[in-house]
C-alpha cells in the first residue's frame, strides 16, 4: 500500500495546498486527489516539482507500507 504523505508536508512548511498549486502548476483539485490518497499515479515531472516547491525527497511524500 503506497500512503501520500503530503499533507504532512504541508503541515509542516506551513503552506497551503492553494500555495502548492500555485508553485507546482497543478490545480487543487488534482492535489487533493494525491493528497486524498486517490490518485493512481504520478508523473516523475509532477513529483519533481513537488519535491522542488517543498524541499523534500520523493520518499518524504510516498511511503510504502505493508498492511
Amino acid at each position: 500500500m503506497i500512503v501520500v504523505n503530503l499533507d504532512v508536508l504541508l503541515a509542516k512548511r506551513k503552506m497551503s495546498l492553494t500555495e502548492l498549486s500555485d508553485q507546482v502548476g497543478l490545480t487543487i483539485a488534482n492535489l487533493s486527489i494525491l493528497k486524498n490518497g486517490k490518485a493512481k499515479a504520478i508523473r516523475f515531472s509532477t513529483l519533481i516539482k513537488i519535491c522542488e516547491a517543498l524541499n523534500c525527497q520523493p520518499g518524504d511524500i510516498l511511503e510504502y507500507r505493508v498492511d
